[in-house]
């Protein structure tokens, strides 16, 4: 296998559009889907959308009659 800093010299020497292909394609590899956090984020929306169902509304006359 090459030595990181091989590659980066490598890269740095492609041409724009090449670069802007290894970059896709770089950061595309370190987005896969991880369980755990799949369920963490659930539960936190589920947590989110519990508490906004439990908020009351108040008009905005009885906000702004606070401050005349």
């Amino acid at each position: 296998m090459a030595a990181p800093k091989d590659i980066i010299e490598k890269a740095l020497s492609l041409k724009p559009l090449e670069k802007a292909d290894l970059v896709d394609r770089l950061l595309s590899s370190l987005d896969q889907p991880d369980q755990a956090i799949t369920e963490l984020w659930a539960k936190e929306s589920e947590s989110r959308l519990d508490a906004y169902e439990k908020l009351k509304a108040v008009s905005l006359e009885k906000v702004l009659s606070k401050y005349k």
